[in-house]
């Protein structure tokens, strides 16, 4: 049954016929969540003892930040799935990742940097964490240029699937950077196998934050990879009957 719907997935219609259902609802959730995370966060949830209301710029930056790295996982097992399987669904997922995952990570070094002023006296400094997750950012960025500078479709897929796949080495370093070397970034507020080192005032409106970045994810990647859908599988009849509807 796992495997029927994991190859379900790799087709285009049915992925695009279930993406075009499931997004309006997606949406809807995601709004929901991002509006109540931001309120909770912004106007319920107490002032931190040492930085004030300062502090609350965390429920955008964590989530960003979180998401950065989560997107280019999912970018590059989705390029790994391709090469392995030559599933073209994996790739579109794949290059659809690629600039949204830029995207929260642009967020997470401007909010980061918003955070730095006040708190470090500097907006940039070249931290173990800040450059690697600098570095991510170039990654994604080498990810679209490299699959667009090439005309071959089937070649661009393998070689930013290969690039996504090399550069996973860089989120152990972003995320245990903090613990490897001396750095100004304080060490991770929430983990797996530790108690969470915030009060619970604010561990759930953070925690609500993230879920609803995940599903903002969601909720974006889904028309990316319709439309690159559409582009691939122009000459099919059933996209044809779509455009002439």
């Amino acid at each position: 049954m796992t495997w029927n719907w994991f190859f379900r997935l790799g087709s285009p219609k049915w992925f695009y016929q279930m993406a075009g259902r499931w997004q309006p609802w997606i949406w809807l959730i995601t709004f929901i969540g991002i509006v109540s995370g931001c309120y909770w966060g912004l106007f319920i949830a107490p002032p931190d003892y040492y930085q004030g209301d300062l502090q609350r710029i965390m429920y955008i930056h964590v989530p960003a930040a979180y998401l950065s790295m989560m997107v280019y996982v999912i970018m590059a097992v989705a390029g790994a799935i391709g090469l392995i399987w030559r599933m073209k669904m994996a790739y579109m997922v794949s290059i659809s990742c690629s600039p949204i995952g830029a995207a929260f990570t642009f967020l997470a070094l401007v909010t980061g940097s918003l955070w730095g002023k006040p708190t470090w006296g500097t907006y940039w400094v070249f931290d173990a964490r800040l450059t690697s997750e600098l570095i991510l950012l170039f990654l994604y960025f080498g990810h679209m240029a490299l699959f667009y500078a090439i005309d071959d479709v089937k070649k661009a897929d393998k070689a930013a699937a290969i690039l996504a796949i090399v550069g996973v080495v860089n989120i152990p370093i972003i995320h245990f950077s903090v613990e490897w070397w001396n750095s100004l970034h304080q060490d991770a507020s929430l983990s797996k196998l530790q108690k969470p080192k915030i009060d619970e005032a604010m561990l759930w409106p953070l925690l609500v934050m993230i879920v609803s970045f995940k599903l903002f994810f969601v909720s974006v990647l889904f028309p990316w990879v319709r439309n690159h859908i559409l582009w691939r599988e122009k000459d099919a009849k059933w996209v044809k009957e779509i455009i002439e509807q």
